[in-house]
């Protein structure tokens, strides 16, 4: 399918089902995209795995994903967060499950899922909990741990503008994690402000290629959201 555009949010998540491992792109309000995230409740899908950086903190849409109990386990960064305690209740309560990963190893794990990497080695969490039942060794004298590879069913990543092939620029911080996740998934969903004409990008600041994207969507109603800051 050359023209990735769809009609709406709604028709864009319509193939997610209960139990969707998701990659969610996000730092906080940049680049979330929150009219997917919204589409998804209203689809109702549970038993979701979450990989993304901050656990239901950083907008309403996703907020909310977590305090209506959709999401089973989250593997992510930053659990907690000033704006909300959905997350934390959820926690406490025994609902969630959480996987802590720094967030550098976080994107690495994300990059190497997309590039076919069996797996890496790193020194963060060397000699912490975090690398309990991990496999450790030694190299040139220094502690490493090795992290997996990441991959999703879905990804469902904001970006600024697309064209009809799903070639994707960012605006500044909003561009975070979504290049990673559109390579590692099996699906890549993207919500724009807006889908250009074929031809209007200039190759030079087109940052993920099309061919890693499946649909995109836009919200002309909002051109320029939180999303994009």
């Amino acid at each position: 399918m050359i023209n990735k555009e769809v009609n709406s949010f709604d028709e864009a998540i319509a193939d997610i089902t209960d139990g969707a491992v998701l990659m969610i792109s996000g730092f906080g309000p940049p680049g979330q995209p929150g009219g997917l995230i919204e589409a998804l409740i209203r689809k109702n899908v549970r038993d979701l795995t979450v990989i993304n950086n901050n656990a239901g903190a950083g907008g309403e849409a996703i907020k909310n994903l977590f305090a209506l109990e959709r999401v089973k386990k989250v593997i992510c960064s930053f659990p907690r967060a000033l704006d909300s305690t959905v997350f934390d209740d959820l926690y406490l309560a025994g609902k969630i499950e959480l996987e802590l990963v720094p967030q550098g190893t976080l994107a690495e794990r994300i990059r190497a899922g997309g590039a076919g990497i069996g797996g890496f080695f790193t020194q963060t969490a060397f000699g912490t909990e975090m690398a309990i039942g991990k496999e450790s060794r030694m190299i040139n004298g220094k502690g490493f741990v090795l992290e997996e590879p990441l991959i999703a069913d879905f990804a469902i990543i904001r970006a600024l503008h697309s064209d009809p092939h799903g070639n994707l620029t960012y605006r500044k911080t909003g561009r975070n994690f979504g290049p990673i996740m559109a390579t590692a998934a099996s699906c890549t969903i993207v919500e724009v402000s807006d889908v250009v004409p074929l031809g209007s990008l200039d190759p030079e600041v087109i940052i993920t290629p099309g061919i890693y994207v499946d649909r995109v969507v836009s919200d002309q109603r909002n051109p320029l959201s939180a999303g994009d800051l």
